[in-house]
């Protein structure tokens, strides 16, 4: 759930909200707090690191996206890129990266950081590139999370990737939505369904959305793929590594001692 303090104090509910409402409230939370976002994790994540979570899972030891080495000379779609720190390793790589974000104020701190690749603020839903126009795409924690419907990106992904292509993304573990999103003991004992689907909302004083989180079950997750024409190569769960002693959000090395916090998902388009 969001954790950076508004102008205003909203109010956190549970209700519908659609494709276009989603959209319009996560671009202006994003542009509201990239700001703080960026100056309380910017450390964390580096200029230059791919970190696919806040595990601290990094791709250097993942190579989610194949070996570092294989990387040179591809294209790759980088989604929901934030300050594009993921973009900016891709292409220490040799590989040609894209760093694609809904929020413009977060590609203004890519542009801060230094962004030797293009730069593009757009919706995950309506991709604007030519079909075939990418080797891989990935996503750390963009996007899929924020939209209502997730098999709109997906397909839009499949149609940019080349057959071949890899896809990957992760997002907060399914499971975490049955719990509060503490990170202390407070945050272990489970308060909420599981199934409910119901999106996470919150709403200024006349109930417009300002930010918004979709939940689906593992399973959700895993149709949403296969519908898109995706096949799904490997699902991780990444462990609390003992190194890490930071808490970000409801992270923390207390529950990610004992319950999953991310789920990655390793996609190819055949």
């Amino acid at each position: 759930m969001s954790e950076t303090a508004e102008a205003f104090e909203p109010e956190a509910t549970r209700r519908a909200a659609g494709v276009t409402e989603s959209a319009r409230a996560n671009r202006g939370w994003w542009d509201r707090n990239a700001d703080e976002y960026q100056s309380e994790h910017g450390t964390f994540l580096g200029d230059d690191r791919f970190v696919w979570c806040p595990e601290g899972l990094d791709e250097v030891e993942a190579e989610l996206l194949g070996p570092a080495e294989a990387l040179r000379g591809r294209d790759v779609l980088e989604i929901g890129a934030g300050a594009a720190q993921c973009s900016r390793w891709l292409a220490g790589q040799g590989a040609r990266p894209v760093a694609l974000d809904l929020s413009h104020r977060q590609l203004q701190h890519a542009l801060r950081i230094g962004a030797p690749f293009p730069l593009v603020c757009a919706d995950a839903g309506a991709l604007p590139f030519a079909d075939g126009s990418f080797d891989l795409a990935c996503s750390a924690y963009g996007a899929l999370p924020f939209v209502a419907d997730p098999r709109l990106v997906l397909r839009e992904v499949r149609r940019v990737l080349r057959p071949g292509g890899r896809f990957v993304f992760s997002v907060t573990h399914p499971l975490r939505w049955a719990f509060p999103d503490e990170a202390g003991p407070e945050g272990l004992s489970v308060s909420a369904s599981y199934f409910d689907r119901t999106p996470y909302v919150e709403q200024d004083d006349d109930g417009r959305a300002v930010y918004v989180e979709h939940h689906r079950t593992l399973g959700d997750r895993v149709r949403d793929v296969t519908a898109s024409d995706f096949r799904l190569v490997d699902l991780v769960e990444p462990e609390w590594p003992v190194w890490n002693t930071s808490e970000w959000g409801g992270w923390s090395p207390l529950r990610g001692g004992l319950i999953p916090g991310t789920a990655i998902f390793v996609c190819e388009r055949d």
